[in-house]
């Protein structure tokens, strides 16, 4: 007999199997116009926070032209932040545009995904629409610089943001943290769990 995996359950499996890392010629964006930065140094920030925390609210200016903080959302949408190092950069470049292929499971689990770089909001946004878009809201953490990664503690001594996830339950508790390899793009499956555990 042969059963039909729900399709949660099908992208979750898929999303195992997937390569972490995403060539820029993979890319919506021609190889051409990313910036290739190299291979970039180990961790340089402390983390400030850990999973039970009340995380840091913040006012973070978004592409769409309006504001975005995490008080907003208080008892009606978990959310994730995701920070990338910097636009315009291969690994960044493929990152971002995967979480369209699972929208669904951030709705599934009632979280909002937030995009979030210490680029300004221009870049943001030339960087996005030349990706071809996404489904979710990407904030510029730019001015005063880096504010909310300090806070966290994810500031490099070089202005850019570590590559982190971090889950925010309803209440404002930090549910999950992924500071990641900048290198590489983190596997989404501990934060689907993490995401899924929430409900």
């Amino acid at each position: 007999m042969i059963r039909i995996l729900p399709a949660s359950l099908f992208i979750v499996a898929l999303l195992l199997f997937l390569p972490a890392r995403l060539p820029a010629q993979e890319a919506s964006i021609p190889a051409e116009r990313i910036y290739d930065v190299g291979q970039l140094k180990p961790l340089d920030s402390t983390l400030k926070v850990t999973v039970g925390d009340p995380a840091p609210d913040f006012s973070l200016p978004t592409i769409s032209g309006e504001k975005i903080t995490l008080a907003q959302f208080r008892g009606s949408k978990n959310v994730v932040l995701s920070f990338i190092p910097a636009a315009w950069t291969p690994v960044c470049s493929g990152q971002w545009p995967g979480y369209n292929i699972v929208q669904d499971m951030f709705e599934q689990t009632d979280t909002l995904l937030i995009g979030v770089s210490a680029d300004n909001v221009p870049t943001l946004n030339a960087w996005v629409q030349e990706m071809g878009g996404v489904w979710f809201p990407v904030a510029s953490d730019f001015y005063p610089h880096g504010q909310l990664a300090e806070a966290l503690g994810i500031l490099r001594s070089s202005g850019e943001t570590e590559r982190a996830l971090f889950l925010i339950d309803k209440e404002g508790i930090i549910r999950y943290i992924d500071v990641h390899d900048i290198n590489s793009r983190p596997d989404l499956g501990p934060l689907v769990k993490a995401m899924q555990e929430l409900q």
